[in-house]
């Protein structure tokens, strides 16, 4: 992995946070070891198309999980839903470099929050004319997911200090 990439990633962190008029959201992780990642897309009409116009994560977990999940942000900006769709993990994370084999599950669980927010906003059509929002039931915030998931496995606790 590419140190100096990696770094850049954290220090130029993009589109990190919450996109409430998101038309997708997807979560992917393990409220056991607590390694999580939230995406959220948004559409826009492009020549015709349509393409993502931006997106948005929340993360916990280790630095190489919010660098991917930061660079590919950018990296699906403009694509279909199926350009999107067809970037494995390791497109995903190509700016860092080859990662680490403790790492590669960092940019496979970006690859499925990214497959879970496109394939859910599919799975209701909408009738035309409606409002886009989220098919998924994604309410409140990552750490919300986190605690309701701890509450049920006892594994876990979060607590958020200001």
């Amino acid at each position: 992995m590419d140190e100096a990439a990696l770094q850049q990633a954290l220090t130029d962190t993009q589109n990190l946070g919450e996109m409430p008029d998101a038309d997708a959201v997807g979560t992917v992780g393990s409220p056991d070891c607590g390694d999580m990642v939230r995406l959220w897309i948004k559409y826009k009409e492009k020549d015709g198309r349509k393409v993502i116009d931006k997106a948005s994560f929340q993360s916990f977990g280790c630095q190489t999980a919010i660098a991917v999940a930061s660079i590919a942000t950018e990296l699906i900006r403009g694509k279909t839903k199926e350009e999107a769709l067809s970037m494995s993990a390791e497109e995903l994370s190509k700016p860092l470099g080859p990662l680490p084999p403790m790492k590669i599950h960092c940019g496979q669980m970006v690859e499925g929050a990214l497959r879970a927010a496109l394939e859910a906003e599919s799975k209701e059509p909408r009738a035309k004319g409606e409002e886009s929002k989220p098919q998924t039931d994604q309410s409140g915030t990552l750490a919300d997911a986190l605690n309701l998931a701890g509450k049920t496995s006892g594994k876990i606790k979060i607590v958020i200090t200001s």
